[in-house]
């Protein structure tokens, strides 16, 4: 049985297939449009779906959405109305386009797939779950556990912000739902929207300022704009937000609690914006602790699965898998919108056609590493770098990883595409740019001369997974860079007096450990742990890496410029290469050199995309 999953619409739209229960291929079409993001109809991402299964569309039992427009457009619909006449305008701009297109979206998809397939009974194959049905699908199928408590939180699907259900074999219930306009998600990204960033977008960049600054607005948060309770339910004070009915996230009296208006975006950075998001951070935190450990009591289970855009806050959960209350806990690395399209496939498989539900076993997850997406022979390779007039070397298997792990030793910057592309907004050595993390220049380096994007984020290591208790505080696989620990005591170095007296961004340029250019400013570190039996030509290279230097860890980032998708195509991989400060560049047995190339291909990359 094949099943089509599809997430479109509101951002960050995915198609994922599903055949007996495995999961085949999953995208993002932002990757394939470049288009960062991109809500459109997924059309290129479901056409590499059936390519990848060799199939036609004809050949699918059935279609999955990942919620439901009809609540959705009844969540906006009453919104409205209970906030008339003050949401008049918004209404205004909303109402053409919802009856224009988004209201009838059934209609849309059902055209849409007819001209591929106009024989296709889709009455009876074109299904819809519940949008937070589909994140607890995401989080609990693919999972390792065969009995589970699954957390979703996110800023709001129809009506639900967040929701707890129980897994069970093939059975997936949800138990409790919290609704809009009390989101978690929807307050952080208040907080994202006031400290100048884009919401939807930044709000990893406000977990990556927090250590910078004092969490010294906590109090104010608690007394004027959240209300929790011990079970970590809670209520917003919407006298301070703008979402539910006007064109910004916050109003004048948000502003006047914190001091002033909100930051322009691209405005230098002040301490206040530091502080506020320490604040908005620990507070996130301090909720989802509350509610993992209420849900541990109360249902008694040693699993804990989570999904939604707030699972991807990998500050918050390190700080969940620390507390223990639950033994273990797995988080979908396509935690968003776009793993929607794979949690409604699911959903359609176990629920709605009622099939038996095999755990794969060995503590391993069914995402197969998230490597999903599209891969290139090694002829394809050729010849498209050829085309796009790339001068390289063909190496062995063995010279491949011998000069790579060379270069990654001499502190070049390293462009690295491989195998299949990620599934999920993390690069994890198969779209990614790679560097020396015993540089003390790297980071910056990284930031400003190749990804183009602020100084003060930090970057992830890649760690052998049988090395990462040598190297960080963390004791068991973090394969989908969705924890945070902090480096190993043993690798740390003491600060002086002078340098802990230091604030904010001057904090940035003291290096913290033996691996400085991944320990941010508070000792941590977003850990990727890699294995061979998921990626063995990326653990080659950091085992030769380790070989030479006798260090198991490598940056990583993401392939790509800031407003840019990740890199999809071997053509992707050298625009960006000749548009930035990468020093070599390694597509599947290729090897470029900067200074081979012909200086006539180098771009002006980094005003390519809008910013993010």
């Amino acid at each position: 049985m094949r099943i089509l999953g599809i997430s479109a619409f509101y951002h960050d739209s995915a198609a994922a297939l599903v055949e007996d229960g495995v999961i085949v291929a999953a995208a993002q079409e932002e990757r394939f449009t470049r288009k960062k993001h991109d809500a459109g109809y997924p059309a290129l991402a479901i056409e590499y779906c059936l390519r990848e299964a060799g199939i036609a569309l004809t050949d699918v039992d059935y279609i999955a959405f990942y919620d439901k427009p009809f609540l959705k457009f009844e969540r906006l619909l009453e919104t409205y109305l209970s906030y008339a006449p003050k949401g008049f305008k918004s209404f205004k701009m909303a109402m053409p386009l919802w009856l224009r297109e988004k209201l009838f979206q059934k209609d849309l998809l059902i055209k849409t797939l007819k001209k591929s397939a106009p024989e296709f009974n889709w009455d009876e194959k074109l299904l819809f779950g519940e949008h937070h049905q589909s994140h607890a699908a995401s989080a609990f199928y693919p999972s390792p556990y065969e009995k589970a408590a699954v957390l979703t939180m996110d800023g709001v699907g129809e009506w639900t912000t967040s929701s707890v259900a129980i897994g069970d074999g093939n059975s997936l219930e949800i138990i409790k739902e919290l609704h809009f306009p009390h989101s978690l998600g929807l307050l952080y990204s208040a907080f994202t929207y006031y400290t100048g960033f884009k919401v939807n977008s930044g709000e990893y960049k406000i977990m990556g300022l927090a250590p910078y600054g004092e969490p010294k607005y906590v109090q104010t948060i608690y007394d004027h704009l959240i209300d929790v309770k011990d079970d970590g339910s809670f209520r917003l004070n919407m006298d301070y937000f703008d979402y539910c009915a006007g064109l910004t996230m916050t109003n004048k009296k948000f502003d006047d609690l914190f001091g002033g208006p909100a930051r322009p975006a691209e405005s230098t950075l002040t301490q206040r914006e530091m502080d506020l998001t320490a604040s908005i951070q620990v507070v996130t935190e301090e909720v989802v602790l509350k509610i993992t450990r209420a849900l541990a009591k109360e249902t008694g289970m040693e699993n804990l699965c989570l999904a939604g855009g707030v699972a991807l806050n990998c500050v918050a959960n390190g700080k969940v898998l620390r507390d223990n209350a639950f033994k273990n806990i797995w988080i979908q690395p396509a935690a968003g919108d776009a793993g929607g399209a794979l949690g409604a496939a699911l959903t359609a498989y176990y629920r709605h056609k009622n099939q038996p539900r095999k755990v794969t076993g060995n503590g391993k997850d069914a995402m197969r590493g998230s490597y999903l997406g599209p891969a290139f022979d090694q002829a394809d390779i050729e010849k498209r770098l050829a085309a796009a007039g790339a001068k390289f070397q063909v190496l062995s298997e063995d010279g491949i990883i011998e000069d790579t792990a060379q270069a990654i030793a001499d502190e070049k910057a390293i462009g690295w595409f491989q195998g299949r592309m990620e599934f999920g907004p993390r690069a994890l050595g198969d779209r990614s740019i790679i560097g020396d993390p015993r540089s003390e220049e790297m980071q910056t380096v990284l930031n400003l001369k190749v990804k183009f994007r602020e100084s003060f984020r930090p970057f992830a290591p890649s760690v052998r997974a049988e090395d990462v208790s040598d190297w960080f505080d963390l004791d068991r696989e973090s394969p989908y860079m969705l924890l945070v620990a902090d480096v190993h005591g043993t690798k740390k170095k003491q600060m002086t007096e002078e340098q802990n007296k230091l604030f904010g961004i001057e904090k940035l340029k003291v290096p913290r450990s033996e691996i400085p250019a991944i320990t941010h400013v508070d000792y941590s570190a977003r850990v990727q742990t890699v294995h061979a039996d998921t990626n063995p030509r990326y653990h080659q290279l950091i085992s030769k890496f380790k070989e030479k230097t006798g260090c198991p860890v490598v940056v990583n980032t993401s392939f790509n410029v800031r407003g840019e998708p990740i890199v999809h195509t071997p053509e992707d991989a050298f625009h960006c290469f000749m548009g930035t400060d990468i020093e070599v560049l390694v597509v599947g047995n290729c090897f470029l050199k900067k200074e081979d190339q012909d200086p006539a291909l180098k771009e002006q990359y980094h005003n390519k995309f809008e910013k993010d």
